[in-house]
């Protein structure tokens, strides 16, 4: 593959263009010098050494201290599903050799019915893989794990519970980041013939629908229901500034996650949400020119306030989807933007960091002050997977 082809891969072949039309401004970081400074990225990818027990998920640049873990962590299928997509992105048999090495290490989560997020885990490793090699191993592993994920379903409170601890604070968590696990229950049922895993993705879905949401568009964090009456106990967060705040990762999520869920079942109250979640998002007063928002749009210490690059690539690649649902062409001016800004040297890690990462300044869980301001492995993988959707556009 040649540079001009490759570069074309890397997302500037519309570079030229979009500085013209005023998408983005002409400065020297928008510039083919930075897609080579994502190629370097890339290809540290494929030196971070094969380890069942040290899945990468960030690292803290100020001791260049990579956070490792095992596949019970809910980000485990983030690497692999980020090597099966530069193998889609670049035709490079490295990435996807590397990929098949990976992948495995999360089959055990298709099992683990103490965690709701085997979608993030399963569906973003195994799922990614299905993409490439239709292997009957990786269908068996989905249906699996939705068969799993089914089991922590109630359906006297229509949703899936979130998670399993801090019972003296909640009694039925349901938080807006599974509607992202509904993805893997709708692909079983259309692996499997069998419709029960997108029924019950369907009813989570709704009573998402119906109680997440502010009169505004944006969304609650997490929500708790009396498991009994059904019943809405209270509406929180855990990892927003407080209560009546709005975390940007949790907005991203639930445009995402609508407009994935209207792709299965067209169901036309999923994409008006979607859209009206966006519009939001992209309309706030407090989001930066850039596109990046800061990780709370109502942190009082803006415009100091630390930014999330995950959210702005979990909202890109969603804006992708809707855009070819809807055409609506500020969707994709402002997807556009997004990865423009995301691809540029603002935002690309440092070269001379020797780590497998793409993306620095990403946002973990501010309220616990972990992994602030930090390259961390999502951010990487909707980054990746914005550009695929982009290159299909």
């Amino acid at each position: 593959m040649n540079k001009v082809s490759y570069t074309l891969i890397l997302g500037f072949a519309s570079l030229a263009t979009a500085c013209k039309s005023g998408i983005i401004p002409q400065t020297k970081n928008a510039s083919p010098a930075t897609a080579n400074l994502l190629e370097t990225r890339y290809k540290m990818l494929l030196d971070y050494p094969v380890d069942s027990m040290s899945m990468p998920r960030s690292i803290t640049l100020k001791t260049n201290l990579i956070k490792k873990v095992p596949s019970r962590d809910w980000t485990s299928g983030f690497f692999a599903g980020n090597l099966w997509q530069l193998y889609r992105l670049t035709g490079n048999e490295a990435y996807k050799k590397q990929a098949e090495k990976w992948t495995p290490f999360s089959k055990k989560e298709s099992v683990n019915d103490h965690s709701h997020d085997v979608g993030f885990k399963v569906f973003c490793s195994f799922g990614e893989a299905l993409k490439v090699e239709n292997k009957q191993e990786y269908k068996d592993v989905i249906i699996k794990g939705a068969e799993t994920l089914c089991t922590r379903f109630n359906d006297k409170v229509g949703s899936i519970r979130s998670w399993d601890f801090n019972n003296d604070i909640w009694e039925y968590p349901v938080i807006i980041d599974n509607m992202m696990n509904l993805e893997l229950l709708f692909e079983a049922s259309k692996l499997s013939g069998n419709n029960k895993y997108q029924e019950l993705a369907v009813k989570h879905a709704n009573t998402t629908l119906k109680n997440q949401f502010r009169e505004d568009n944006s969304c609650y964090h997490v929500l708790d229901y009396d498991p009994v009456s059904r019943a809405v106990r209270k509406k929180t967060t855990l990892q927003g500034y407080n209560d009546d705040s709005v975390w940007a990762r949790g907005q991203a999520w639930a445009v995402y996650g609508f407009t994935m869920s209207y792709r299965y079942t067209k169901d036309v109250a999923y994409l008006q949400q979607a859209e009206a979640t966006a519009q939001f998002f992209m309309n706030h007063k407090n989001l930066p020119e850039d596109g990046i928002p800061y990780w709370d749009f109502k942190d009082p210490g803006i415009p100091n306030a630390a930014r999330d690059a995950s959210a702005a690539a979990v909202m890109a690649s969603a804006l992708y989807e809707l855009y070819g649902y809807t055409k609506n062409k500020s969707y994709l001016a402002f997807a556009d933007k997004t990865i423009q800004s995301l691809s540029s040297a603002a935002y690309v890690l440092n070269a001379t960091v020797k780590a497998p990462f793409i993306l620095d300044h990403s946002t973990g869980n501010w309220p616990k002050n972990d992994e602030i301001d930090e390259p961390i492995i999502y951010a990487d993988y909707y980054f990746l997977e914005a550009l695929l959707r982009k290159k299909t556009l």
